[in-house]
């Protein structure tokens, strides 16, 4: 065997697992919970009693916050973080790269008499200037106008990150230019999140279903997926560390076929990896509550419970920084991108979303007539929504990495679909044709007045091909990659969402007091059923068929990240946009220029490393074995036994080289045009031949480890 992959499966396989030191009882765990958060019982503590109540008025309601507590809290927030160990703090913030961004200043500071002191001002804790020119603003901005601000988020609370030898107080905080232009992943959110707020209040008004001082919330359960991988094996695959993802490896004959991996026994490695992430997700009060094996080798998931959208996505973002940081404590890389391995599952981010109001969930039917027909309304105004704006939901989770992923292996297709299951698209029937099909009374039915069955919580059942299903009091949106933000994707929900609800709420306000409430209602439900239905499919998403009834039916088939983002800067959603208030025509086209640039530099760097791997790494080993074979062909005379099996290799293995040649050849002239698109084609040739090759190329000679070792030797 190569020796650099036998040392690495020596050093794998030959690793002792430690015992942690001390478990911690469950009552220690139920006391860490959320120790290392700055959250509303460490503020009752240590505020004022009114700077808490102010505060809390922000927090919980949505007031703006009055500056003239700033002091006091940062006070308060500064003792608690060095009372924790806390030497430094810095301004959280997540910029357009998809990433986190942090810039640490000390609480230290001169004071007199030559001695320290801790200084952490109001001023430190409202605003921050970290510069951050390097971060792209498409446009925006220029780099002689860098100055870019952080905004204090009081939403979601400050947070303490241990490193190996300190701690630091991370305060999540928005991004935006001097402008006041959003540069960042929150503000949007944050926006989005206003507009969904007005959009159910102007609904609830509207059906004379207002209640005072009820407060609207959109919540988020985000499940995370990912793949882990020796360190020893990540280090010997430059692709693996270059992008994240394997450019070039065959399937081995096992890989998920059996299925044995899903929900099977954890093995100790992983379970000590899991145990040490959930303890330090749940120290960051993120309340993480399932862990399995997913359905590919090497393949895990964990997942929380539900929480508000902002803080859901703050913490989505810890929750994979923690996933990478233990990893490594653990001689492990955790791979976040949507398709490491080519032939077997990738990795998503079902973005489980859902609408409540008054504490009560709007996704749920409810028992009552009018419980009904609000339900009702919203789950029709959701369908229009994805109907009317499939392209911006589709453009939502456009990534290179998710191209390689939807369309395969459980991950739904590009097109974009609503799946209700039987028992509520047979309701949605009945509503559009006015007629009961199968109900405890016969005759007509009525919204708001014929009481639709109660749905048990999972009557819709899952399909795991629809990128949007309706999950018995939920929508999960089951498209978006394993990399990304959860933020943009739900700017983009809660965005049409809003849209179509100030567009049903206009209609019903506008309804004839004079005439039947009801009959008016299921009109209108009617009217926009019918024009909308046809984004409904229970069916099974990867059968062509579908693609061609879709094409029939007027769905939009993005199948390409260049294709979806287009649709960003279309007249009509740039104005429906600015119109929710989501995003300024600046913003959207700034978002469109950085996302193409993101996409296309991912391409040309994942073109030359493909391209370097070949000639320097695959090309050198295939020509040794290829001299090897020459100089035994040439000693062997005609018709000695075996020189028929040397001949064949002989030839195989050159024609598979001079293909290798051709093929780095004509990936090297694309790659001098800039050629996004040519580029993956090329690369997708290139790789045909190197993993046909690395069939055909004696074990010992191959140079980079294959996937039956990477997948299952952990």
């Amino acid at each position: 065997m190569n020796t650099t992959r036998e040392r690495a499966i020596a050093a794998i396989t030959e690793q002792k697992l430690k015992n942690a030191d001390r478990i911690p009882s469950v009552d220690e765990i139920v006391q860490r919970y959320g120790s290392d958060v700055f959250g509303i019982e460490v503020m009752r503590k240590l505020l004022p009693k009114n700077v808490f109540s102010k505060l809390l008025k922000t927090i919980k309601n949505g007031k703006p916050l009055d500056p003239t507590i700033a002091d006091d809290v940062a006070e308060a927030m500064k003792s608690w973080a060095v009372g924790k160990g806390a030497t430094h703090y810095t301004h959280w913030f997540q910029p357009l790269n998809g990433a986190t961004a942090e810039k640490h200043d000390s609480f230290l500071e001169p004071g007199s008499d030559d001695k320290l002191i801790l200084k952490f001002s109001g001023k430190n804790l409202i605003v921050g200037e970290p510069d951050a020119s390097s971060f792209p603003s498409g446009g925006l901005r220029s780099t002689f106008e860098a100055r870019g601000y952080t905004a204090w988020d009081p939403t979601s609370p400050a947070f303490i990150r241990r490193g190996l030898n300190g701690a630091t107080l991370c305060i999540p905080t928005a991004f935006c230019s001097y402008t006041g232009e959003a540069l960042d992943k929150k503000t949007p959110l944050l926006r989005s999140i206003m507009a969904m707020d007005r959009a159910v209040r102007r609904l609830m008004k509207a059906f004379h279903a207002e209640q005072s001082g009820a407060h609207v919330s959109i919540s988020l359960g985000a499940e995370q997926e990912y793949f882990l991988v020796d360190r020893h094996f990540y280090s010997l695959r430059p692709d693996l560390v270059q992008t994240g993802r394997t450019l070039f490896g065959a399937p081995p004959p096992k890989h998920q076929q059996l299925e044995d991996h899903y929900f099977g026994v954890i093995k100790p490695r992983i379970l000590a990896f899991m145990t040490e992430v959930e303890q330090e997700l749940w120290r960051l009060g993120i309340p993480a509550k399932t862990r399995h094996n997913e359905v590919a080798p090497a393949q895990f998931e964990v997942a929380p419970i539900f929480e508000e959208l902002n803080l859901a996505v703050d913490h989505n973002m810890l929750v994979m920084d923690v996933l990478r940081q233990v990893a490594e404590r653990h001689g492990l890389v955790c791979l976040l991108h949507e398709k490491p391995f080519a032939g077997v599952n990738g990795s998503g981010k079902h973005n489980n979303w859902s609408i409540t109001y008054g504490g009560r969930n709007l996704l749920n039917p409810g028992s009552d007539p009018r419980q009904n027909a609000i339900f009702l309304t919203i789950l029709i105004a959701i369908i229009r929504a994805v109907d009317q704006h499939a392209d911006l939901l589709r453009a939502s989770v456009a990534t290179a990495g998710n191209d390689h992923r939807l369309g395969a292996n459980e991950a739904p297709p590009a097109i974009m679909s609503v799946f209700l299951g039987e028992q509520l698209t047979d309701i949605m029937d009945q509503i559009e044709s006015g007629k009961v099909k199968r109900a405890r009374r016969g005759g007509v039915l009525k919204v708001g007045v014929e009481t639709i069955p109660t749905l048990p919580r999972d009557a819709t059942d899952r399909n795991r091909t629809s990128p949007f299903a309706f999950t018995g009091n939920k929508f999960e949106f089951r498209a978006p990659g394993s990399s990304q933000s959860c933020a943009g994707i739900n700017v983009m929900l809660n965005a049409i969402v809003a849209e179509s609800l100030e567009t049903l709420a206009s209609r019903i306000e506008d309804f004839d007091s004079a005439k039947d409430f009801n009959t008016q209602l299921q009109a209108t439900l009617q009217r926009i059923l019918k024009k909308h239905k046809k984004v409904i499919f229970n069916g099974n998403g990867y059968d062509e068929a579908w693609i061609h009834e879709a094409h029939r039916r007027g769905l939009p088939d993005l199948r390409t990240t260049p294709e979806a983002l287009k649709r960003l800067i279309v007249p009509e959603n740039i104005g429906l946009l600015e119109k929710t208030g989501v995003l300024s025509r600046a913003e959207i086209i700034s978002r469109h220029e950085i996302f193409m640039a993101e996409y296309q530099r991912k391409i040309r760097i994942e073109g030359e490393l493909s391209l370097l791997i070949a000639r320097t790494v695959v090309e050198p080993a295939v020509t040794e074995q290829f001299g090897a074979l020459a100089a035994i062909r040439t000693s062997l005379s005609p018709g000695k036994t075996g020189g028929r099996a040397v001949e064949a290799k002989f030839r195989r293995i050159g024609a598979l080289l001079d293909d290798l040649s051709m093929k780095c050849d004509d990936l090297e002239q694309i790659l001098k045009k800039d050629d996004a698109e040519k580029t993956v084609d090329a690369m997708t040739s290139l790789r045909r031949t190197v993993d046909l090759l690395e069939g055909v190329v004696a074990d010992d000679k191959w140079p980079l480890p294959k996937y039956r070792e990477m997948l299952f030797i952990y």
